[in-house]
């Protein structure tokens, strides 16, 4: 038998196999191992493919373009360590639930744990973080090898789809020679059988039966102090149904920014947005202790309402997941319902149509003192100063409907919590807060761009920037648009906040880690626009100019982290003030 022919046959029949199941994009790494995949990839031609050098950068790049599309994508390197560096965006793609096919060659077994280059124990090297492992047979070019090779490609694409979406690993032992024969006779159409599948891997939404929506609309229905909390979503037809159910049981919804309910022409009447802020009032919270909670989604960004969540453990709690997943950080939830989340609501609102439930002063008082402290946190508009927080809310105010604001993680997601308010114009607000994590934050966010013809911006500290330069290469290779706003504390501001920063001793060095450069140079190195701003005129002039460049542009807010602190507590120092006088006076009536 031909080598070379049965490590052609078997490649290309895996690929046309994904191409034929939905999974149309590649990002590859360059090696050599990796080399039959990689050329039958770029020879298909339905197969999008990026090559990226940096196996970190080109993951999360991967990443981006999967949560944009909603579809998997693969990702390919070569054996050895350029697998490892794909790992944190493995943990990202896990806890987001993002679905991704993560392809990695390998040497044949009789290479491996015997000293030889570039040889490294790649079974399950994901652990639990990849959903399915594979390790692929080698190669041969027979009617039944042909025939695995598909059926593999779909039951990873379907795998990497089947609730909760995540990455799946195939690991494939190559042996040489290497280079695949692009000029075989029917190249893709091996073991095909002129069906457009080999296989059709059919994905499901679950529901619950008659008696589990009478009792979960009874119970809603016999409580007058109800939240509904809503973290990170994907549907966007989520928004339409959540507002109706709220107006349906008269509960206010604390609405997270990913939750992307801040944002659009649904109505926003029932909708808390800055619930972080007033949150952190201990009138408040002694004072309005829900009776039953209702959340959907990831878990909320904001620490105070997990806190808040926490401290009425007595509580109804029901959570509804339509993915079967556990994302119940809490401990105390008492309904885990694994359903549709919009089956559920659609359930809602047929049992309570002849239903009128007014809204209560319960309702009636969180609305109140969220304007209260909305009010409050708008006069950061007032701020000459290059304030943080007021980034979000010139951001908010200029950008076009139909944009997408990618927000780093650390401070400037929970500035987005804060003073990102509701809005009718549709901008969409993303994120990586599966881990949390500050690597990869350029790359996913260039890959959200490749795949969307809507504007992005991308928000992000001067850690997190520096930690993924090389995902500007993407940018700049592909001419991907992207404008980066880049709040410049000169270290990690998040810091400031947390405790750590009374050991003043050790805090700059373990903490504040100032970097001290000055990324003009780097961003010109990619071909990028660098400007430094120092006014919020120049702000607003650079953020329209950038829209009519190609490429990278960077706009470097300069801050001082100091002075960051002080204005958010004044702020929040001034709602505390401002809702526990409401409270004072509400007892008093």
């Amino acid at each position: 038998m031909n080598e070379n022919n049965a490590l052609t046959t078997y490649v290309a029949s895996f690929i046309d196999e994904l191409v034929r199941v939905g999974v149309t994009t590649a990002v590859i790494s360059p090696g050599s191992r990796s080399t039959p995949m990689a050329i039958l990839m770029a020879e298909h031609s339905n197969m999008d493919v990026y090559v990226n050098i940096d196996e970190r950068s080109a993951a999360f790049f991967a990443l981006g373009i999967a949560k944009e599309k909603k579809t998997p994508v693969a990702i390919l390197c070569t054996s050895g360590t350029a697998a490892a560096n794909y790992y944190p965006a493995i943990v990202e793609a896990s806890i987001s639930r993002v679905p991704l096919l993560v392809l990695t060659a390998d040497r044949p077994h009789e290479l491996r744990d015997v000293g030889a280059p570039q040889a490294i124990d790649q079974i399950h090297m994901y652990g639990k973080y990849a959903k399915w492992f594979v390790e692929m047979a080698l190669p041969e070019d027979t009617n039944e090898m042909i025939k695995y090779a598909r059926t593999m490609a779909a039951r990873a694409t379907g795998k990497s789809l089947t609730a909760p979406a995540g990455p799946v690993h195939l690991n494939f032992p190559f042996r040489e020679p290497l280079i695949p024969n692009i000029d075989a006779d029917s190249l893709w159409n091996k073991g095909t059988f002129n069906n457009p599948k080999h296989v059709n891997v059919s994905i499901g939404r679950p529901v619950i039966d008659e008696s589990l929506k009478s009792y979960l609309f009874e119970l809603l229905s016999s409580y007058e102090k109800g939240v509904i909390i809503c973290g990170e979503q994907v549907s966007e037809e989520f928004s339409e149904y959540i507002t109706k159910v709220a107006s349906l049981f008269g509960f206010p919804i604390l609405a997270d920014p990913l939750s992307q309910l801040r944002s659009g022409s649904h109505s926003k009447e029932y909708i808390i947005d800055c619930y972080d802020t007033f949150l952190r009032n201990q009138d408040f919270t002694k004072t309005y202790q829900p009776d039953i909670i209702i959340r959907f989604g990831a878990m909320p960004i904001s620490k105070a309402l997990l806190q808040y969540v926490k401290a009425n453990e007595g509580c109804k709690q029901i959570v509804i997941d339509s993915d079967g997943g556990w994302r119940e950080p809490t401990l105390s939830a008492s309904e885990m319902v694994y359903c549709d989340e919009i089956k559920f609501c659609e359930a809602m609102l047929a049992l309570g149509q002849n239903k009128d439930i007014a809204k209560t002063n319960w309702t009636n008082d969180w609305i109140l003192i969220n304007e209260i402290t909305m009010s409050e946190l708008m006069s950061i508009q007032k701020e000459e100063v290059l304030a943080e927080g007021k980034v979000i809310v010139e951001l908010k105010r200029l950008l076009p409907t139909n944009s997408t604001l990618f927000i780093g993680n650390s401070m400037p997601i929970r500035d987005v919590d804060s003073f990102f308010t509701n809005t009718e114009k549709a901008l969409k607000i993303m994120a990586n807060r599966g881990a949390n994590g500050i690597d990869g934050t350029i790359s996913t966010a260039l890959g959200v761009s490749a795949s969307s013809s809507d504007r992005l911006v991308l928000v992000i500290g001067d850690l997190t920037f520096f930690h993924d330069l090389n995902g500007l290469l993407a940018a700049k290779k592909y001419s991907i648009p992207i404008t980066i706003v880049l709040i410049n504390n000169n270290g990690g501001g998040i810091f400031s906040f947390l405790p750590q920063a009374k050991e003043e001793k050790h805090f700059e060095t373990l903490f504040g880690t100032p970097l001290d450069l000055d990324f003009e140079h780097v961003v010109k190195m990619y071909g990028g626009n660098f400007t430094r701003i120092n006014t919020w005129e120049s702000f607003e002039m650079e953020l329209l100019l950038a829209d009519e460049k190609q490429g990278i542009s960077v706009i470097e807010v300069p801050s001082v982290r100091e002075e960051n602190v002080t204005i958010h507590r004044t702020l929040w120092n001034r709602v505390s003030q401002e809702i526990s006088n409401f409270i004072i006076k509400s007892d008093k009536q």
